[in-house]
């Protein structure tokens, strides 16, 4: 079939015009992105790239991306970022692309800065980071662009310094919608938490628009009698972390949860468990092994899903457009929010989507 597909084959495939396929193949004119993506899953489908694959390869010219990322092995969440990345790998290897990671301390701001400065040293032609340690973040980002190394964020944006191109979901609409999920069919006052654990909130941008989202919708609400909190559960010491989140749940006020960081979801999840759930509205975040185990047992409503798997993929893909093909390419491209119940979850998880 690779022989014989011809490129009207690939638009009925698409379902966009013969002119959209040839504009993408030989990267001249202007292609909406959305038949874009679909042409160019067509192309992988099918096996049909010789035009460009001849045009980057015949320059002898091969691109250096380095994904600078936390440590996957200390966090679920940043493994299945590492797996985008090497997803992206293995996509963009017959172009001559060499992409591979940095890792650094997803709790040390130190291991951050060492490690972007010596990426930096190594002059790639790209970087994909994940800007944790938000001014830390900036300066990196400074150094970037004197270097004009082009560089993509996910998971959260920095405003101050702009990047080629963000991919991630908006926070602050994260933050809400987190909010009226716990809120769901609670009738009257009570007491709303939003608890970031493992993570400081004070060095952590994505986590303040989210706790800012929060905030907001329950101020807007009519019905009186609404206390919301924040805990800031930054503890190594589990002892100390479980006492709190204890004295917390013994609230008799306490209706609604919303826990911030992924990896902390399952230390609440686990109280919860031993206590008793006592109608109380728990939200979480992502789709991770134990998250999947306490959503299945009712002890997790909601778990809003952040793909940071396909943000990785998705961030990668970019750079690779820019410097290959030089394409323009979206500064901000937001995933949806999307919300997984345990009627959804099985048909999402058998999704390409995922």
């Amino acid at each position: 079939m690779t022989r014989k597909i011809r490129i009207k084959d690939i638009a009925r495939l698409a379902q966009v015009s013969v002119g959209t396929v040839d504009r993408v193949i030989h990267n001249r004119g202007e292609v909406a992105e959305d038949s874009y993506n679909r042409v160019m899953e067509i192309l992988r489908e099918t096996g049909y790239k010789p035009n460009l694959i001849a045009r980057t390869l015949g320059s002898h010219k091969s691109y250096r991306i380095t994904a600078l990322i936390p440590n996957p092995d200390q966090d679920e969440y940043w493994h299945q970022t590492f797996d985008g990345v090497v997803k992206a790998r293995d996509e963009w290897a017959q172009y001559g692309v060499v992409i591979d990671t940095c890792h650094f301390d997803l709790y040390d701001k130190k291991s951050f800065e060492q490690q972007a400065n010596s990426l930096l040293n190594s002059n790639p032609d790209g970087i994909l980071t994940a800007p944790i340690f938000h001014q830390e973040a900036v300066a990196f980002f400074k150094a970037c662009k004197s270097q004009n190394i082009p560089f993509v964020v996910i998971n959260n944006n920095v405003a101050e310094e702009p990047s080629l191109g963000f991919i991630g979901q908006d926070l602050y609409q994260s933050g809400r919608l987190g909010a009226e999920l716990s809120h769901l069919n609670n009738e009257g006052g009570g007491v709303y938490a939003i608890l970031h654990v493992y993570d400081d909130i004070h060095h952590s941008l994505h986590l303040r628009e989210k706790e800012k989202g929060f905030r907001d919708y329950f101020d807007e609400q009519r019905d009186a009698g609404y206390t919301t909190l924040s805990l800031d559960l930054n503890h190594s010491h589990e002892p100390t972390l479980e006492k709190e989140l204890n004295d917390l749940l013994s609230n008799n006020q306490l209706k609604g949860v919303v826990v911030t960081t992924s990896r902390g979801a399952h230390i609440v999840s686990r109280l919860i468990e031993r206590r008793g759930k006592n109608k109380l509205r728990f939200v979480a975040y992502d789709l991770l092994e134990q998250n999947i185990h306490y959503l299945k047992l009712g002890i997790i409503d909601f778990l809003i899903n952040q793909n940071s798997k396909r943000q990785a993929f998705v961030g990668i893909g970019n750079i690779v457009n820019h410097l290959l093909f030089q394409r323009d390419i979206p500064r901000e491209r937001l995933f949806p929010l999307e919300v997984i119940t345990r009627q959804n979850l099985s048909s999402y998880l058998q999704s390409d989507h995922h």
